[in-house]
């Protein structure tokens, strides 16, 4: 059994960031290949960000755009900020699972191809 798990659990409550963000998760990108997109948008405001991400042409920048509207939605909906005072405070792409693929090759033996995953979070602020 836990020990003081109402206390623990008022404690995280009470040091939870307060700042709206949104992620998706399990993204078929592998993280070095967000993290070159998302490193375009980090310290924007929130609608410079998102004329970036639409005329970007790498794989990621349409999940990236999608998180970030949500991340928008969340701040305008659930904490009621103003959406010109927003801007992208962090972002990061980290590594998710890794599915393991075989490709056959010849003499009966095989190579492992890795279809990595990652975990794409923006978080948001408002401008002081």
């Amino acid at each position: 059994m836990a020990t003081r798990s109402k206390t623990k659990a008022a404690a995280r409550k009470a040091n939870a960031d307060k700042r709206p963000h949104a992620v998706a998760r399990y993204v078929r990108i592998s993280s070095r290949k967000a993290k070159i997109v998302l490193d375009l948008i980090r310290g924007k405001k929130a609608d410079e960000a998102q004329a970036i991400l639409m005329y970007t042409p790498k794989s990621a920048a349409p999940v990236a755009l999608k998180v970030l509207n949500s991340a928008i939605a969340n701040a305008e909906n659930n904490l009621e900020l103003n959406r010109d005072s927003l801007y992208v405070a962090e972002t990061y792409a980290n590594q998710g699972p890794t599915l393991k693929r075989y490709w056959p090759r010849s003499h009966g033996r095989a190579d492992q191809i890795l279809k990595r995953t990652c975990h794409i979070t923006i978080v948001l602020d408002q401008v002081k």
